[in-house]
């Protein structure tokens, strides 16, 4: 679905073309690039306290740096996987994001192995993908495999996992269970061990495609039906704790996103969804961080379909958590 791979803004007057050797692979670093200039779907910003720069992840396991938000230099390979499991020795990456977490770096991303077909459903074929951790001891990596082979089951295609510290004090991975198998999406959560090298138990369903009030598609008989997509979920407290998720579907053939918010104030909802979509048209996938003078943004992607193909561009919005629900507000610039 989202089988999009990172290409690079052809033009800047202020570029500076420099080349770093990562494993037999060179990549071209760009610096002071503006982020309207980067092509990127899915875009993640870690703000990091220690190093005082703004990291940024996302579909195509690279990453880009900043120190204001402005320009950025990149991009830098920092993900490292082990050829011999399975996700095999070039497994795309989707939806990659960073957090910090006991004085650890953790890359969340979503692999896929393309030569491993899981399942066919409607004569659909679905390749071996799902949600994994990586571990640094830096922001900027290299981002490397922990113990565990596996954190979600290999006969289920899941996707865009996120991090949450539940009330419970338990870390957990929240993500989508992809709709090309159950054909109704759902997000669920799965509790992660102390040192988050792997999964406990089984995962746990928090709500379905289906139970959203704002997204709809066409059905095969040309009526509607709500949407099976789920994606990009995010978590977040408001400033009176309430416990929400942002996450990202369809309206007819328009990307958007909506908000959720937890009754129980934990993760096990349950969920209650807003009636309407909290973004512009054909913005979505959104997370949201701090910036370093204390301003909260939601960082997203645009989707532009050019002649079949997306083309997705960063963007930052403003954002008022001060009361009880997330407000969006103007673009950030």
């Amino acid at each position: 679905m989202r089988k999009v791979f990172m290409f690079f803004a052809g033009y800047l007057l202020a570029s500076l073309v420099v080349f770093a050797q990562q494993g037999n692979r060179r990549y071209s670093l760009r610096e002071n690039i503006p982020l309207d200039s980067i092509v990127l779907s899915d875009p993640a910003i870690l703000a990091d306290q220690k190093t005082k720069m703004y990291y940024m992840t996302g579909t195509g396991g690279r990453l880009w740096k900043s120190k204001d938000l402005k320009l950025w230099t990149g991009p830098y390979q920092v993900a490292e996987t082990d050829p011999d499991s399975w996700m095999g020795p070039n497994p795309m990456i989707w939806a990659a994001e960073l957090h910090t977490y006991k004085d650890k770096y953790y890359y969340f991303a979503t692999f896929t192995n393309r030569a491993v077909i899981i399942d066919t459903v409607k004569g659909n074929p679905i390749e071996r993908r799902a949600s994994h951790i990586l571990v640094s001891d830096q922001p900027d990596g290299p981002y490397v495999p922990m113990k565990d082979p596996i954190y979600l089951p290999a006969d289920k295609p899941t996707l865009d996992g996120t991090f949450w510290v539940d009330t419970d004090g338990k870390p957990y991975m929240v993500y989508c269970y992809e709709w090309l198998q159950n054909w109704d999406g759902t997000m669920e959560k799965i509790e992660l061990k102390p040192d988050l090298s792997g999964s406990i138990g089984e995962g746990q369903l928090l709500f379905r495609a289906s139970d959203s009030p704002w997204s709809c598609e066409n059905d095969e008989n040309g009526g509607l039906r709500r949407s099976k997509v789920t994606d990009g979920p995010f978590l977040f407290r408001t400033g009176t704790g309430r416990l929400g998720m942002i996450w990202t579907s369809w309206v007819f053939d328009i990307y958007m996103q909506g908000v959720a918010y937890s009754e129980s104030g934990t993760l096990d909802g349950p969920w209650i969804h807003e009636e309407k979509p909290i973004t512009p048209p054909n913005f979505g996938h959104g997370m949201l961080f701090q910036t370093f003078d204390g301003k909260w943004l939601m960082s997203v992607h645009s989707h532009e379909n050019r002649n079949g193909h997306y083309h997705r561009i960063p963007h930052l919005f403003e954002v008022d958590l001060s009361g009880d629900r997330l407000v969006v507000g103007k673009r950030y610039r």
